[in-house]
């Protein structure tokens, strides 16, 4: 019977485990539309996740500080879903929300050039409107090794088998047919995704940061909570130029 703690201080009684989803809808149909996320703890955590003790929640909205990150990992994920589904053949390494943006690291033998990146981002803006549902998968180590081995993604099985301990469980999300290794969390679907984004940038990076292993193509974007934000960071860039 978990009681949760509300940042208002009230408190909500349930006579079962609940998952955020569930509490923000209990909250009323608003915050339900609204949730992108939750913090439970101090931890934040996608909607699905399950309360079954005692704690202390706020619900995530795009209005939260813990947004902009959510969101700009979410687009990460959209762009490496974009790319692969353009350019089959393309593997996906790291892709981090980092300030003010994004980026994906992505081996492919030819290189990308700069007309791609509308491209891209139509594919982008396709994915959003699908609004697939994002799902966290927990893994068997071996399994997801393999699994990725049998689809050529030989970068995430060295990811694997380099961070992730023997024993230990793997977390994936999937939205659609398309799924990553992640610690997570993500928005509930990619129709949760504001269409406020934009790749900016290509430039090459080492994997793993080490010049001795294979050169990679990186792409840069920038991701906000909605068209006005990135309107405002677009011309801040092009006034500090």
């Amino acid at each position: 019977m978990p009681v949760v703690t509300l940042p208002d201080g009230s408190n909500r009684r349930y006579e079962h485990s609940v998952t955020v989803a569930d509490i923000a809808a209990d909250i009323g149909p608003g915050l339900a539309k609204a949730a992108l996320a939750g913090k439970v703890n101090g931890a934040v955590v996608d909607t699905s996740f399950t309360i079954d003790e005692d704690a202390e929640l706020a619900i995530i909205t795009g209005k939260s500080d813990e947004a902009l990150e959510l969101i700009r990992h979410d687009a990460a994920h959209v762009m490496a879903q974009a790319v692969q589904e353009l350019y089959p053949g393309t593997q996906v390494t790291i892709g981090p929300a980092i300030e003010d943006g994004f980026y994906y690291d992505f081996a492919r033998e030819e290189p990308f050039h700069p007309d791609d990146l509308a491209k891209i981002e139509d594919r982008m803006r396709e994915i959003v409107g699908r609004d697939l549902p994002i799902h966290r998968e927990v893994w068997d180590r071996a399994q997801a090794m393999q699994t990725f081995a049998d689809i050529g993604e030989t970068y995430k099985v060295e990811i694997i088998e380099d961070i992730i301990p023997e024993g230990e469980e793997v977390s994936v999300y999937r939205q659609g047919d398309w799924f990553d290794v992640c610690r997570g969390p993500h928005l509930p679907s990619t129709g949760r995704l504001p269409k406020a984004f934009k790749l900016t940038k290509l430039a090459g990076a080492y994997w793993r940061g080490d010049s001795d292993k294979q050169m990679l193509q990186r792409i840069y974007g920038t991701a906000w909570r909605d068209k006005k934000e990135l309107k405002d960071y677009l011309h801040r860039l092009e006034e500090a130029e």
